[in-house]
């Protein structure tokens, strides 16, 4: 009788806990290691702000294990993520690129970036630069734009791939500064992009400002024009921001942050923003994303992350439409 006891109690345990409800397992989330999908390959602006923040993370939220799925610009790992199960297990590293990509250029999008996914954070900014080749003689944004007037259609720029926020930034620059007759040319990744630049192969580039461009900026490797963004940047202070280069219209940042699938406990997702905004308020933390070329936004919430993004699908959407651009 008493062994029969044991088995029965046993049962009714693991019936308990198999039939308890939502809230009370979201109480001691998480229990097990979170799988973070980063939706591009190893090396790139992603994958760079992925792995900080899933090792510094452990503290606060436990153990974050990074799978990397690239493919179909971000949407083959954005869409494993928006149909993974709603547990709180599964996030995403997504932002603007992502977002923009699957709502704007895709005509069969794997999935709704806004009804498949919820936002939780907004981890960081980063913005682009306009770079040019040593050999160009020009020293400002309004020198290069001078310049290619003046050899018209014998200026081209390379960027990371087409429909990337790089193109889009460039073809936004040709509107704003009313040079159609810049030439764009299309990398298969940043990579590539950056080894003809400075190699003087294409004269000019849109590329991410990273530690590896500031490293190639001030070793004389190329030259770093202006940044895409409204303030000088903490990392390099001395660079001239397009805003006070004359060319406002372009000022732009890339967001980055966490989504999960739709329909995953608030609970849970307030439980991630509230330890990611832990580590993003450390100093070590803000002086890494510096160092790193980004901003950490330790001032985010799952509604400002969702506004962002949609103000991004906002901004890029007529510019998509005139181009006509398409991913598949």
């Amino acid at each position: 009788m008493q062994f029969s006891r044991r088995h029965i109690l046993a049962g009714a345990s693991a019936t308990a806990l198999l039939t308890a409800p939502r809230g009370a397992r979201a109480q001691t989330y998480p229990d097990r290691p979170i799988r973070l999908i980063v939706p591009f390959p190893p090396g790139g602006a992603y994958d760079t702000l992925g792995r900080p923040w899933a090792d510094r993370i452990k503290p606060h939220l436990g153990s974050v294990v990074i799978e990397n799925i690239g493919g179909g610009g971000a949407s083959l790992g954005a869409a494993a993520a928006a149909r993974a199960r709603p547990d709180g297990y599964t996030i995403l590293l997504g932002g603007t690129l992502p977002h923009v990509n699957e709502a704007l250029l895709k005509s069969k999008p794997l999935y709704d970036p806004v009804k498949d996914l919820d936002p939780i954070m907004r981890i960081a900014v980063g913005y682009l630069a306009i770079a040019v080749h040593p050999s160009v003689p020009v020293n400002t944004l309004a020198e290069l734009v001078a310049y290619i007037k003046a050899n018209p259609g014998k200026v081209s720029y390379g960027h990371s791939g087409v429909g990337g926020t790089n193109h889009l930034i460039g073809e936004l620059f040709k509107s704003v500064a009313d040079i159609p007759d810049l030439r764009q040319i299309p990398y298969r990744g940043a990579g590539p992009a950056m080894t003809d630049l400075i190699s003087g192969q294409i004269p000019m580039g849109i590329v991410g400002v990273q530690a590896q461009s500031l490293g190639f900026h001030r070793g004389g490797a190329l030259k770093i024009l202006a940044f895409t963004s409204e303030k000088p940047l903490a990392a390099a202070p001395d660079i001239p921001t397009v805003v006070s280069a004359g060319f406002p219209g372009i000022a732009n940042a890339s967001s980055y942050g966490i989504l999960a699938p739709a329909g995953t406990p608030k609970v849970m997702i307030d439980k991630v923003a509230q330890a990611s905004r832990a580590l993003l308020s450390t100093k070590e933390y803000q002086q890494l994303m510096i160092d790193m070329g980004f901003e950490a936004t330790p001032e985010s919430d799952p509604e400002d992350f969702r506004r962002v993004l949609a103000a991004d699908v906002a901004l890029w959407s007529p510019i998509v439409k005139s181009l006509g651009l398409k991913l598949d």
